[in-house]
């Protein structure tokens, strides 16, 4: 797996942040291994209490927007990968596990991941409406492709510099890939298969 950094947002996760990070540790791989970047505009003793047991990196900007905060997360990362969350809404644990072996494939700029796989009214509107587009709980881009698009627009406001960014993903040539929580838990059933199949086929008796 590449490496990856994630890029958490005081002012979006609220009070839910605790448990993203809470997720985010208990993955396995991410227990204080994968550095996590927690981004706000006011410094607080819960964001050091939380610096410390989840083992983050508080960087506090009163005067930036949303767009500058994440972009001066990036821009301090070195890691190929970036995992933004862009709402409340925090993921399972059990899914980052699942998720983690997608940062391998080459062919891919940047991966969206949701919760729940989207209605057929929510995908027409996402095909026809840019402004339709959902925000799912994560995404996760290639810094490479990040810098190419020149990050968040620091000019915006907080909902609107998110949409902006996703807009501009699917408006260029991304190769780009969208997982829910149903789709990744197949993805990792059917990797358990294949290391099953080639494990019994790695030994044929003789007759």
């Amino acid at each position: 797996m590449g490496s990856v950094c994630f890029i958490i947002d005081a002012m979006v996760t609220g009070a839910m942040l605790p448990r993203h990070l809470k997720s985010i540790r208990e993955s396995g791989i991410a227990d204080h291994l994968l550095p996590i970047l927690v981004t706000g505009t006011r410094p607080h003793v819960r964001l050091t209490l939380i610096e410390q047991r989840y083992h983050t990196h508080c960087l506090i900007t009163p005067t930036k927007s949303l767009g500058a905060r994440l972009n001066q997360a990036a821009f301090k990362s070195q890691a190929e990968w970036l995992i933004i969350a862009l709402q409340k809404q925090p993921l399972p644990a059990s899914l980052w596990g699942s998720l983690y072996p997608q940062l391998n494939a080459y062919m891919l700029d940047v991966i969206t991941i949701g919760l729940a796989k989207p209605t057929l009214t929510e995908r027409i509107l996402r095909r026809l409406l840019a402004n339709a587009l959902l925000l799912p709980p994560y995404i996760a881009v290639r810094r490479a492709w990040f810098e190419r698009l020149g990050g968040f627009d620091p000019e915006l406001d907080e909902l609107n510099a998110i949409k902006d960014f996703l807009q501009r993903l699917h408006a260029c040539s991304t190769r780009l890939k969208s997982y829910n929580g149903q789709l990744l838990r197949e993805v990792d059933d059917t990797a358990s298969d294949a290391r099953v199949s080639v494990s019994q086929s790695a030994y044929t008796p003789r007759l």
